[in-house]
């Protein structure tokens, strides 16, 4: 069966395809969602289910040991630390307080973004990374945009599906150009733990000196738990933050969750075999990709490679119906902003799943 015009498939919608397609939801190996292929962490596995009866109790309302243990992770105070019920309960609760009317969208990116923006009321608008530019900010070109009316900037960071970063001292200087135009800079950290040196590309040391930034991260991609709905922001603002805790419901996060953070987040044998494994697959499979006179890779710093067709041949819904085909579900880029049917992105799983899909895909 070919794929209905304009029928597009995020990393969730594995109902859809098996519909489509016919081919059962549990036998698709997805390339599209960006999640660890290691699965949960090994310790998780090992003790979550000794702590059971901590569903019997209301968790901490401030989740201070959660807290304390993220801000050990990601060495800050942990008073600069609002965890959610997810990312995307933070950036709801972020723009319900910040009320942001017009918001500028480094893209292409992550929809969610302008959807949480105009439920609050505000507009985006977008500033377009460049193929020409590889995909990489341009900062000067970036503040000439930053126009008196825009109040808040929105960076994915790595950015999502482009895979490329700001540095530290580039991000800096984006702050300080946002501090003198009162301009709040909203930064999704969610693929930082993947990228080859994630010290140089966090901008988490920068709240200590800047309070027009809020940094967002989760467990669902990295530590492979999206079901756990556990995310968290960094804040040196602290008046945000107590603000942000007020409008906050109670207890949003459950016993289980906020237990099984602990655990992760100091599986110190779990962190290093997943930066293993994804830098490894990364240079590797990016590599392959590169020699093939049908693909231009970008750049690649997460555990996902933007791809472009460089061909005539096939475009990118071609390429997603041969790999699921094979039960290898790719994204399809077509839909994002600034990009078109000749991009597709694709994430980093298991050795042996490489190849399967490199197969379908060079073979083309």
């Amino acid at each position: 069966m070919a794929l209905k015009p304009k029928e597009h498939f995020h990393g969730s919608d594995l109902e859809k395809i098996e519909a489509v397609y016919g081919i059962k939801k549990e036998d698709i190996i997805s390339f599209s969602a960006n999640v660890n292929p290691l699965g949960v962490s090994f310790r998780l596995k090992e003790t979550l289910t000794n702590h059971i009866d901590a569903i019997t109790t209301y968790p901490d309302r401030e989740y201070t040991s959660l807290r304390k243990c993220i801000a050990d992770y990601v060495h800050t105070n942990y008073k600069n630390i609002v965890v959610g019920n997810g990312s995307t309960e933070l950036i709801s609760l972020f723009i319900q307080i910040t009320h942001p009317m017009k918001a500028l969208i480094v893209g292409p990116t992550y929809s969610e973004y302008e959807r949480e923006v105009a439920m609050g009321g505000g507009r985006s608008h977008y500033f377009s990374l460049t193929e020409a530019s590889e995909f990489e900010l341009d900062t000067k070109a970036l503040t000439e945009e930053l126009s008196a009316n825009v109040d808040l900037l929105i960076l994915c960071n790595p950015n999502n599906p482009t895979s490329s970063v700001i540095k530290r001292q580039q991000m800096r200087e984006i702050l300080d150009y946002c501090k003198r135009k009162s301009i709040t800079v909203l930064v999704d950290e969610t693929y930082v733990e993947f990228a080859e040196e994630p010290d140089e590309v966090t901008a988490i040391p920068l709240t200590e000196y800047y309070n027009n930034i809020v940094i967002l991260r989760g467990i669902s991609k990295f530590f492979a738990a999206p079901g756990l709905r556990l995310g968290y922001a960094i804040c040196g603002n602290r008046d945000l933050l107590n603000e942000i805790n007020q409008k906050k419901n109670p207890w949003t996060i459950n016993s289980l969750a906020a237990i099984a953070g602990e655990i992760m987040f100091q599986d110190e044998d779990y962190i290093k075999k997943t930066r293993e494994l994804i830098s490894s697959e990364r240079a590797r499979i990016c590599a392959r990709l590169d020699k093939s006179p049908n693909f231009k890779v970008y750049h690649a710093h997460a555990n996902f490679v933007l791809v472009k067709i460089t061909t005539d041949k096939f475009t990118s819904e071609d390429a997603f119906d041969a790999c699921i085909r094979k039960n290898l579900m790719i994204r399809d880029c077509s839909t994002f902003p600034f990009l078109n049917n000749k991009y597709i992105r694709l994430c980093f799983m298991m050795p042996e799943q490489n190849d399967a899909l490199l197969d379908v895909l060079l073979g083309l």
